[in-house]
C-alpha cells in the first residue's frame, strides 16, 4: 500500500517541506514558505512537472501550514487532506530523552517543549509546527525525527565536557551532535552501494555546508561528532567559528564591553568562512574571490580545510583505522575544490582522490589502487523522515490508515 508522506522542517520564519510517495520514496511535491510573518511572504511549490511562485502577507506558522494544505488540494496534487497519511517534522534537540525518532502524542510534545532550553532557536519553532499540522489534521499520525538522535550511541568519553560533574547532572551540559538525519541517511545509502553491511565498515562522514559537522561512525553507530552541546562547535563553518580557545569571549566582553548575546551573534553569524575572507559565508563566493587574488580569501578555504583534516585524523585515530571518507551536504557533495584540498596530502593513510572523478562529481572518487574509498552521497533527510514516519507510525500506532 502506497502512503503519501510530508515531511516537514520548520524554521525561524519558513516552512521547508516535501510530500513523498512511500514506501517507493519518490518526491510528490517540496517547496518552502519563507518570511513567514511578513506582508512579503514568499510561497514555492514545485512537482516534477510545475512550479507555482505567490508573495503574500502571511502572519504566522499557522497560516502558512493552512495555505499549504488548502494549495495542495487547488493544484490538485492532492485530492483531499485525508490523502497525507503521516506527517515527520525535524526536531533539532531531542537531548537525553530521544534515542530515536518518536511517535508524536501529548506527553512526546510536552518533553520537546522543555527541552526549548537545550535549543531556543529551534525547538520552540518545531513545537509550533507540531501543534498547527496535529491541529488541521487531528487523524493523521506524526513523528518526530531528532537531529540529535543519532549521536546518542556516543560514549561517556565523548560526550562529557572536563567541566564540574554538576553541569553535566543538573544542567544536561554534554555533546550532543547534530545533522544526525543526514549522517544516519548517507552511511547507510553508502553501505547499500558497496554492498557491505554497515556493521562491518568505519566511516568518516563530513556533512559541509553552511552548517558543518564530521561524523565518526563505527559499526553503523556514531562514536564521535564534532558539533557539540550546541551547533556552534566544532569545524569552521559558513557563519559560524567552531571550536576556538573559550578565553576569547571573556577577554573580547571585557575589551569591547559586549553581551553575551552579542558575543553569541558573533560566533554564530560574524565568524566562519565570512568572518575570516569578509567577503561572504558562500563557500562559492569565497572561492571566487580567492582566484581574484584575495589573500584572506584564500586563507579561509585553507582554514576551512585544515580544520576539517585535523578532525578527521583524531577520528581515524579513535576508530583504529578507515575504510571511507564520505563527503554529503551543499559543499561536501558539489565543490571539487573542497573534497581535494581535504584530502590533500593523505596517500600515508592510503588515500587518494582520482580528480577527473572528483571533477564529475563521481559517487567514488578514490584513485583505482587506494586501500581508502572516498565517497560523494547527495543527502536526503526529507526521505529519513518519511521512511522513519512509516517506521515508527507502522510499528506504534494503528493509526496510520487513510481516515474514514
Amino acid at each position: 500500500m502506497s502512503h503519501k508522506i510530508m515531511a516537514i522542517n520548520a524554521g525561524s520564519s519558513s516552512l521547508k517541506f516535501q510530500l513523498l510517495a512511500m514506501p517507493q520514496g519518490t518526491a510528490i511535491c517540496q517547496g518552502l514558505i519563507e518570511r513567514i510573518g511578513m506582508v512579503n511572504a514568499q510561497v514555492t511549490i514545485k512537482t516534477p512537472t510545475q512550479k507555482w511562485q505567490e508573495t503574500l502577507p502571511m502572519a504566522d506558522h499557522r497560516e502558512a501550514v493552512a495555505l499549504l494544505l488548502e494549495k495542495l488540494i487547488d493544484y490538485q496534487i492532492i485530492n483531499a487532506l485525508n490523502d497525507i497519511t503521516g506527517v515527520g517534522h525535524r526536531v533539532a534537540h531531542g537531548g537525553e530523552s530521544f534515542k530515536d525518532s518518536a511517535l508524536i502524542t501529548d506527553e512526546t510534545l510536552a518533553q520537546i517543549e522543555h527541552l526549548a532550553e537545550l535549543a531556543p532557536l529551534h525547538n520552540p519553532v518545531n513545537v509550533i509546527g507540531i501543534k498547527v499540522f496535529r491541529q488541521l489534521l487531528p487523524n493523521t499520525p506524526s513523528v518526530a525525527v531528532f537531529d540529535t538522535a543519532f549521536h546518542q550511541t556516543l560514549d561517556e568519553p565523548a560526550y562529557i565536557y572536563p567541566l564540574p560533574w554538576r553541569y553535566y547532572a543538573e544542567l544536561g551540559i554534554r555533546r550532543y551532535g547534530f545533522h544526525g538525519t543526514s549522517h544516519k541517511y548517507v552511511s547507510a545509502t553508502l553501505a547499500e552501494k558497496l554492498g557491505v553491511p554497515l556493521s562491518a565498515l568505519r566511516i568518516v562522514c563530513c556533512h559541509l555546508g553552511n552548517g558543518s559537522s564530521i561524523c565518526a561512525i563505527k559499526g553503523g553507530q556514531s562514536v564521535n561528532t564534532s558539533m557539540g552541546f550546541t551547533p556552534q562547535s566544532g569545524v569552521m563553518m559558513g557563519t559560524r567559528s567552531g571550536d576556538i580557545d573559550p578565553s576569547i569571549l571573556p577577554w573580547i566582553a571585557q575589551r569591547e564591553g559586549k553581551t553575551p548575546q552579542q558575543l553569541n551573534h558573533l560566533l554564530n553569524n560574524e565568524s566562519g568562512l565570512l568572518g575570516v575572507s569578509g567577503i561572504s559565508s558562500d563557500y562559492r563566493d569565497v572561492e571566487q574571490a580567492a582566484d581574484s587574488g584575495n589573500r584572506q580569501a584564500a586563507l579561509a578555504l585553507t582554514l576551512f580545510a585544515e580544520r576539517i583534516r585535523a578532525t578527521i585524523g583524531s577520528y581515524i585515530m579513535q576508530m583504529g583505522g578507515l575504510d571511507v571518507l564520505l563527503f554529503t551536504g551543499g559543499i561536501g557533495e558539489n565543490s571539487s575544490r573542497a573534497r581535494s584540498a581535504i584530502c590533500h596530502n593523505l596517500h600515508f593513510l592510503g588515500l587518494a582522490i582520482d580528480e577527473e572523478k572528483n571533477q564529475r562529481n563521481s559517487t567514488f572518487i578514490q584513485t583505482d589502487n587506494a586501500m581508502v574509498k572516498v565517497a560523494v552521497i547527495n543527502t536526503n533527510e526529507e526521505l529519513m523522515i518519511a521512511q522513519d514516519v512509516m517506521r515508527i507510525a507502522l510499528t506504534e500506532t494503528a493509526a496510520f490508515c487513510v481516515p474514514a
